[in-house]
């Protein structure tokens, strides 16, 4: 296939193409961020670095701390930079009976480890977390970079447009945005850069904006062979949309997908998500913010309502303080409201109330606020759990959804570790295998609390029936591999277990020594019992005779 195929016309017929799934959106994605996040979109690419619009539709900040607090339970609970969120594993290997292998996975989790705190990943995190919640969907662009290997980009909501494989997988993204002219003379140089760019940098209008456009998709001339860029399972390419004239910015190509996409539940064949917190939760904000808007105004009629009188009052002057009074007319009348309204303003309250709670929970704030919800003295323990392991429950899917995104992540790592020949030379069993994330959050390991629980009520029950029944009964228990498996489940580093091969050549020693002492024992009271027969000045034929072996 020829370079003729990857024109300016050809992108620009590809974007036109995603337009129609992402137009069918639009509108919706427009609707929540009036209510939920009003400066987090970015449908035109021109709005860039002007000054917001102001928006008239949120009379509560309910939607906004629902967003907030869902944000920041995801962010501690999930991917928090203090604790060990997540460990690496080798696929389909039962690295339990390995302490090599278990030392290796630690050393690449300390490697990520590193390179995440030196990037930028944990400041954009808590936004990513704010659009997924809110619209759905998320995506995130991966850079390599010189100094922490990796540096995350964020992408407004609005500014890009996705397509799907057959698997499901999002392989294709147009993204709009603009772009100075003295960046893109820095960064793709004179001979790529339009006319138009060059005439501003002469002109010394540096700043002046220029609308770009990057496309990313599978490379239809991928050469597996080629060392050149263009030639990579993926193309790339960046021109300006508005120049009239036929060339590309640059067109490269990578080698893996240079984004990694969150997303909610998707419907079907469906190309962007169709169910998230802020969908569910949009009917419930609308209805408070009318609610607001109409209490106010019942509260507006009792403190300061609308007057009638004689005109004769007309020009006579109110005044609002205690005991001030005015004049009545030749026949007795003054003021008086013209609406005499008594709201309850109470029942408002409470509707008002149970929907900001409403709004709260479908954010799943109540779950991350559970240790002070389940602190009262007059839940015990057994109730706690119960409420615990139901929410996790709840959240489950959603959870998994957001790990699905950590894992293109840690893929992408992964493959930049090896392209810079860093990793920790692997133990040659393992060679040529691949490698697996276990997330293990605090949200994680709440979902594992099942696991466990099982396990403590399993083994305490096989205990109490042995010491009731048969000791015998307690040989049912494997114990290495119940130990294993609960530090596996707790998050337990392996350089606090002693390994089950050194565990049983341990125990095999102990044996050995108890019988080698068993045989020193019977050898000594064998010797006793034959000096107590026969004396100690038996010998020979004597000894025989006593017993009676003559």
């Amino acid at each position: 296939m020829t370079d003729t195929k990857y024109t300016k016309k050809y992108f620009n017929a590809r974007r036109t193409e995603l337009e129609s799934a992402y137009n069918n959106l639009k509108a919706d994605w427009q609707d929540l961020a009036d209510y939920f996040l009003p400066r987090s979109v970015r449908f035109l690419a021109r709005s860039a670095n002007k000054q917001p619009v102001k928006n008239k539709k949120i009379k509560d900040s309910t939607p906004l701390i629902a967003v907030r607090n869902f944000s920041s339970g995801m962010m501690s609970g999930a991917t928090s930079p203090a604790t060990n969120w997540f460990k690496v594993k080798v696929r389909n290997y039962g690295q339990s009976e390995s302490y090599e292998v278990k030392k290796w996975c630690t050393n690449v989790e300390n490697l990520f480890r590193d390179i995440f705190n030196s990037s930028n990943l944990y400041r954009v995190l808590p936004a990513v977390y704010k659009q997924i919640g809110v619209f759905g969907i998320s995506v995130l662009g991966l850079i390599n970079d010189e100094t922490s290997i990796l540096r995350c980009q964020l992408l407004p909501i609005g500014s890009y447009r996705i397509a799907k494989n057959q698997k499901g997988e999002v392989d294709t993204i147009c993204r709009v945005f603009m772009e100075s002219a003295k960046n893109l003379y820095d960064r793709f140089g004179e001979q790529n850069v339009s006319s138009e760019v060059l005439n501003a940098i002469h002109s010394n209008r540096f700043e002046e904006m220029f609308e770009i456009v990057h496309f990313v998709e599978p490379n239809k001339e991928f050469m597996p062979d080629s060392p050149w860029a263009q030639d990579k399972k993926y193309v790339s390419v960046y021109y300006e949309y508005a120049s009239t004239e036929d060339k590309f910015l640059s067109k490269s190509g990578f080698d893996k997908f240079p984004y990694a996409v969150f997303e909610s539940e998707v419907n079907g064949e469906d190309v962007y998500p169709s169910e998230c917190p802020g969908v569910n939760a949009l009917p419930d904000v609308k209805q408070l913010m009318s609610m607001i808007i109409d209490e106010g105004k019942a509260v507006k009629k009792m403190i300061s309502p609308t007057y009638k009188g004689p005109a004769s009052l007309k020009n006579k002057k109110m005044i609002d303080a205690p005991a001030a009074f005015i004049e009545e007319d030749e026949n007795g009348r003054g003021l008086s409201p013209i609406y005499e309204v008594n709201p309850r303003v109470l029942e408002v309250d409470s509707i008002i109330e149970k929907l900001k709670e409403s709004i709260k929970e479908i954010f799943y704030n109540d779950l991350f606020a559970m240790i002070l919800n389940t602190s009262e003295r007059s839940r015990t323990a057994t109730e706690v759990n119960e409420l615990k392991e139901e929410k996790m429950v709840l959240l489950s899917p959603l959870l998994q959804q957001i790990h699905n995104g950590l894992n293109q992540i840690m893929d992408w790592v992964f493959d930049e570790c090896i392209q810079l020949n860093i990793l920790p030379d692997p133990p040659a069993e393992i060679m040529g295998a691949n490698m697996d994330i276990e997330f293990v959050s605090t949200l994680a390991q709440a979902q594992k609390a099942v696991k466990i629980s099982a396990m403590e009520r399993f083994t305490t029950f096989t205990i109490n029936l042995a010491q009731m029944l048969d000791p015998a009964i307690a040989k049912k228990l494997n114990a290495n591999k119940i130990i294993d498996d609960y530090a596996d489940y707790a998050n337990i580093s392996p350089e606090h277990l002693v390994p089950t091969r050194e565990v049983e050549k341990q125990k095999n020693a102990q044996q050995e020594a108890e019988a080698q002492q068993t045989q020193l024992e019977q050898a000594k009271s064998t010797s006793e019992i034959i000096k107590n027969i026969a004396g100690t000045d038996s010998y020979g034929s004597d000894l025989m005779a006593r017993l009676g072996l003559t």
